[in-house]
């Protein structure tokens, strides 16, 4: 039996009116009539008179009206008392500090929005440090670049694109045909040892037995971009951290020749059990 048209009856019961029912629900005079005609079908019975625009309740309307107010309460209790247990009082969200900082103000809006009464926390960390606090049950929820857990569900929040990026007034900026061997010459930053993106990046150079000239290595993005923006070196790094430099002609991507795809996937991670929290129906729409 649908809700919403046992609320619709119980509005033109109350009110005694298909239009003053529609303007309490929010609906057009028509959607309303739809409503009440599909709950008449439903119990193969007639609810109202209509005599014109007068309007009264049949014998089995009257039988059915303090049964459907019941069903409606009933309803309605029950929906705030699952959102009251799916739902705590505060949210506690770790991630990467690249992501919380570039990522999460694009995600933050339609949390709160959603969910204003609920306090939200943010925690940063490497992403292995946070899918262990997932695991452990220190967070409620990781954002992170893709990690694998027998204990974790994930949602692919985007592919990120890694590229390389250099400071302004390079001499990458001047050249047609920047190649893995020229790059190889360049003062490399190089960050999150073990990584994903590292992995990927060493992979690159490993694979075409080239030895690159790793000058400095740093533990997260922002630290390997600050530098970069010092002209301390060029680095590979995920669009999405540099995303305002290029933007403010900070910093610059160089296209290799032969071009070279790279992606790391971020993801949206939370423990195994949680899949009824009303705030991962939330993600799931939002992100899939």
């Amino acid at each position: 039996m649908n809700i919403d048209n046992i609320e619709a009856f119980i509005y033109v019961c109350q009110l005694g009116s298909f239009n003053k029912a529609a303007d309490a629900l929010f609906l057009t005079q028509p959607s309303v009539t739809a409503r009440i005609q599909s709950l008449e079908r439903e119990m193969n019975l007639k609810l109202f008179h209509r005599k014109g625009k007068k309007i009264s309740l049949t014998d089995k309307g009257e039988y059915f009206f303090p049964h459907a107010q019941k069903i409606l309460q009933s309803y309605q209790e029950a929906k705030y008392g699952l959102q009251q247990v799916l739902m705590p009082n505060e949210i506690s969200i770790g991630c990467a500090l690249s992501i919380s900082n570039h990522v999460l103000p694009t995600i933050l809006p339609d949390i709160r929005s959603e969910f204003n009464n609920v306090r939200i926390k943010i925690v940063t960390g490497h992403s292995k440090d946070v899918l262990n606090k997932v695991v452990n049950k220190e967070v409620d929820f990781g954002i992170i670049r893709s990690e694998t857990h027998p204990q974790v569900e994930s949602i692919l929040l985007y592919e990120d694109p890694i590229h390389l990026f250099v400071p302004p007034d390079h001499l990458f900026l001047k050249q047609e045909k920047v190649t893995l061997e020229k790059i190889a010459q360049q003062p490399l930053i190089f960050f999150d040892y073990g990584s994903m993106d590292w992995l990927y990046i060493h992979r690159l150079f490993s694979s075409s037995k080239i030895t690159p000239n790793i000058s400095l290595q740093v533990d997260n993005m922002e630290t390997a971009k600050n530098l970069l923006m010092e002209g301390m070196g060029i680095s590979f790094l995920p669009e999405h951290c540099v995303k305002k430099e290029l933007e403010n002609g900070q910093l610059f991507r160089v296209d290799m020749n032969p071009p070279i795809k790279m992606n790391i996937s971020i993801d949206f991670i939370y423990l195994k059990g949680r899949s009824k929290s009303v705030f991962i129906d939330l993600m799931k729409d939002k992100l899939q």
